[in-house]
């Protein structure tokens, strides 16, 4: 649900500003877009950590009930909303916050409550599940949107409503609190610090991808420098501060420890990598592959994300099975074998023409999928074992805020990088087309000259491009020509060559990106002596020995060393004799 309904607006946003009468578009308009599309996003990543430490102290299971209250609160304050305007605007943006409240509350304590539960050889099949449920449900909400919002826009919060009571009620009455509390005090001053930091970087992220006078991108914008040097020094602060507190809101001392902190790595690499492809390919269904097919714009972001479920069968597919295996045989061999895969598929993606046949491009996006797959289950147990009972809340809330940042981070860099690769080819393109079609040259240059990200958001927006940046002067121009500029197809071949040359560029990034992460992967073999790994007991309070009625077993350390993240059934056979 937490997930879902972080894409389950982006698909939504054209029948939402229809919805309460405001043109996105408007450059005054514009930060309601950006909040809208980033809120959720920059609160869920700024707040996990914190919830997993207060799940810690006062109980997860407590912080994850309320996290299904809240974010329910949430849905139906924003399902209320039937007045117009920016006013009507600014309560979705406040109950969107709302819900990123309540969402980074289940995802702080969901893996450490799953891992609080299931003996170490059993966590990567219930972390499998939980991660595939998480990253699917980032998918899924595109096409749930589609379909909900084609509608009524309401229905996207009304749809979490039944089912965030729900979930409310059976949570309070069947979870129970099974990990180990430690009762410290709230560091307040932690808390402040890292939050100020991290949200004045990912805001600065996120107001770099408004224009800035003449440059099509906001990253020489005073504000947006100051706000990201300053979020650096403040976490770097926070990083010095965290070290000498007494009951510190994050032990940072837990990246010592290379299984936990190569984990956190590479999943950070990956959520960037992951973000980038869905909103570009999103992109580039909506902007140019299905117009080209005959699809009315109205219809592309319903349509775009019934195309990307491949993406989506491919976790669902991988995940569990790759978490399973990981219980067996360890988490880094799957963990960076998935990353090389997705690294070879994000190449194979720069193959394909604008126009590209469907089958292959769904082969691709399967592909990616079982790759992504493969890799998430193994890291979210190899991270989630790296650390003490006492400390799963930091680490599941870390692990979070650094797929959620990732994602952010990725919406700021993928629209950077294909800004700059269609800002020299588009304006040349538009100015070229539309004076064939004898747009007069004034308002054929005001079109042309428009920033890349103004017309890549009117298509990722479900708007006819040509029809809403012309406006007026189509009916100043012949009838044909007027037909011609505002068919589904003519958009679509204008930008289809700036659009890949800009596509290209982002494809290798996210290439180079899993390749690093496949790096950090393979660093999670740390060699221990065995005397540091202890035996965890079984959640059922009762020992394999005893269940099986034989006496406690007498344990023999030997001087074998073995690495930290293989199975249990190695690290016992290696650290003892029965």
């Amino acid at each position: 649900m937490a997930t879902i309904d972080a894409s389950i607006v982006l698909i939504s946003l054209p029948a939402i500003f229809r919805g309460i009468h405001l043109n996105p578009l408007t450059p005054g308009n514009s930060g309601y877009l950006l909040w809208l599309l980033m809120g959720y996003m920059v609160v869920s990543a700024v707040l996990v950590v914190t919830f997993g430490r207060i799940g810690d102290m006062w109980g997860r299971v407590r912080m994850y009930n309320l996290g299904f209250l809240i974010f329910t609160a949430g849905s139906l304050g924003a399902s209320l909303v039937y007045f117009r305007g920016a006013a009507a605007a600014d309560t979705l943006i406040v109950m969107r916050l709302v819900q990123g409240v309540g969402g980074a509350m289940l995802m702080a304590n969901s893996a450490a409550i799953l891992t609080d539960a299931f003996p170490p050889h059993e966590r990567g099949m219930a972390l499998g599940i939980n991660s595939v449920a998480a990253i699917a449900g980032s998918f899924i909400g595109l096409v749930a949107g589609g379909l909900l919002a084609a509608v009524d826009w309401h229905l996207i919060f009304d749809v979490t409503v039944p089912i965030g009571l729900f979930g409310t009620v059976w949570a309070y009455r069947k979870l129970k609190e099974t990990g180990t509390v430690d009762g410290a005090r709230i560091d307040w001053v932690g808390n402040l610090l890292f939050a100020t930091g991290l949200v004045s970087l990912l805001l600065g992220i996120t107001y770099a991808l408004q224009p800035y006078g003449t440059s099509p991108m906001g990253w020489g914008n005073p504000a947006v420098l100051t706000a990201l040097a300053g979020g650096a020094v403040l976490l770097g602060i926070f990083v010095l501060y965290e070290l000498s507190a007494k009951q510190p809101m994050l032990d940072v001392r837990l990246f010592r420890n290379r299984a936990f902190a190569a984990g956190n790595i590479a999943g950070l690499l990956a959520s960037i990598g992951r973000g980038g492809l869905m909103f570009m390919l999103v992109i580039w269904l909506q902007a140019i592959w299905l117009p080209l097919h005959g699809y009315h714009f109205s219809e592309t972001p319903l349509w775009a994300g019934i195309y990307m479920l491949p993406l989506t069968l491919g976790f669902l597919i991988a995940g569990p099975i790759s978490g399973h295996l990981s219980d067996r045989f360890g988490a880094r061999p799957f963990a960076t074998g998935g990353m090389i895969a997705a690294s070879i598929t994000f190449l194979l993606f720069t193959l394909l023409p604008a126009d590209f046949h469907y089958f292959e491009f769904a082969l691709l996006l399967l592909a990616n999928g079982l790759a992504m797959g493969l890799f998430a289950s193994p890291n979210a147990a190899g991270i989630m074992n790296a650390v003490a009972a006492n400390r799963r809340g930091q680490a599941s809330g870390v692990r979070a805020t650094f797929q959620n940042s990732g994602m952010t981070l990725s919406i700021g860099l993928f629209f950077s990088i294909m800004v700059a690769g269609m800002v020299q080819s588009l304006p040349g393109s538009l100015l070229q087309g539309l004076l064939v079609e004898g747009v007069p040259l004034g308002e054929a240059r005001a079109v042309a000259h428009l920033p890349p990200v103004s017309v890549l958001f009117a298509a990722f927006l479900g708007y006819n491009p040509m029809k809403t940046l012309l406006g007026p002067t189509l009916g100043l121009l012949p009838v044909r020509a007027a037909r011609t500029l505002v068919s589904q197809g003519f958009f679509a071949r204008l930008i289809a060559k700036p659009f890949l040359g800009g596509l290209e560029i982002i494809f290798d990034f996210a290439a180079v990106m899993c390749l690093i992460a496949a790096g950090a992967s393979w660093l999670r073999g740390v060699w221990v002596r065995p005397r540091s790994l202890r035996q965890e007991p079984d959640p059922s309070g009762v020992s394999g020995s005893r269940k099986a009625g034989m006496q406690e077993p007498c344990v023999l350390r030997s001087s074998k060393i073995v690495p930290a993240d293989a199975p249990a059934q190695i690290q016992t056979e290696h650290g003892s004799h029965r």
